[in-house]
């Protein structure tokens, strides 16, 4: 009789059992219990700039190199400057050697490029300061084979071809080969395909299609290396910087659709916002910033986002303009 009672609670237990179970899970739940979105958190302390590089100015281009070192151009005392992915100094030089600097990128080789937009040139330098070439003429503004007016960036393809887009003044990409000779230039102003309202950033991936962010227009233009319109990406985002990562992935930063020019005035930045494509034009990733007051810029906050780089952990660094800083976003969560 003791075991037929046995039995018979059992089924008691087991329901028991499920209910406690059941109140510990909810029947449903609002959101996933493995993290599916890409997120990014500021590193405050990030990076531990010397004071003796004076007032800190814009920082309009940022690069990570092969060896994770993320090289920053500033506009102060030192501009340009190489620090660690955990913020420590590691070189820096350029003092009194630039008037307007605007992006620095690398070549296959590892030398460093830079375009001075107020000397009108696009110089090639060692990654310690040597210059090596100078492309432009310097503080002579023109358009010819010798003079750029304003140049905004540059991109050196493996096979040594350099692309300069020249662009706060004239409205063109201009091509010359591994010797600095020019090859040919091609735009013009408009906002049909092929023109320029201003290439601001140019890359190449790694099938030698040239991607310019034609900034004031809203687009982003690529190119084969003859000049030759491919297709474009617009209604997505104002592209400021430009950078391309590990498999064509391209990044850009800037803020999203906005007429440049809108009842006789220059509307300043709506958002921050910086979003990852695929070379196929798809969108991938986005990720916003909260927009910062002048003077007043917190951590994490962006104020004329212009530049854009990812170290290898998926890391992203950002330079400001009017926030006059760089700052690391750590990469958290998702696959």
């Amino acid at each position: 009789m003791k075991f037929v009672r046995f039995l018979a609670i059992l089924p008691i237990v087991a329901v028991c059992f499920r209910a406690g179970a059941a109140e510990k899970l909810p029947s449903h739940l609002s959101y996933p219990q493995e993290p599916t979105v890409i997120e990014y958190a500021v590193d405050p302390t990030w990076p531990q700039r010397p004071e003796s590089f004076g007032a800190p100015g814009g920082v309009p281009s940022i690069v990570v190199d092969r060896e994770d070192r993320i090289w920053c151009l500033e506009r102060c005392d030192e501009p340009v400057q190489v620090y660690s992915t955990d913020g420590k100094l590691i070189a820096s030089w350029g003092r009194d050697r630039f008037a307007g600097p605007h992006s620095l990128r690398f070549d296959p080789e590892g030398h460093v490029w830079i375009a001075d937009f107020q000397r009108h040139t696009v110089e090639k330098f060692t990654t310690d300061g040597k210059l090596l070439l100078t492309l432009g003429t310097p503080g002579e503004a023109g358009e010819d084979k010798s003079h750029f007016y304003r140049p905004t960036d540059m991109a050196v393809t493996p096979a040594g071809d350099i692309f300069v887009t020249d662009g706060y003044g004239n409205r063109r990409v201009v091509h010359f080969d591994g010797q600095g000779r020019f090859v040919k230039s091609w735009g013009r102003y408009g906002s049909g395909p092929g023109e320029f309202v201003l290439p601001h950033m140019i890359v190449v991936d790694s099938q030698g299609i040239l991607y310019v962010a034609d900034r004031n227009s809203g687009r982003i233009q690529l190119f084969r290396q003859n000049g030759e319109f491919i297709d474009q990406w617009a209604n997505l985002i104002m592209p400021w910087g430009l950078s391309i990562f590990g498999a064509d992935e391209i990044w850009c930063c800037g803020t999203s659709p906005q007429r440049w020019y809108s009842n006789g005035e220059y509307p300043p930045p709506k958002d921050q916002i910086f979003m990852r494509f695929s070379s196929d034009g798809k969108l991938r990733q986005l990720w916003t910033v909260p927009k910062a007051e002048d003077g007043q810029e917190k951590p994490g906050e962006c104020n004329w986002l212009h530049a854009i780089a990812v170290d290898s952990q998926g890391n992203v660094y950002l330079g400001d303009i009017n926030g006059k800083r760089a700052q690391k976003f750590i990469r958290s969560a998702a696959p």
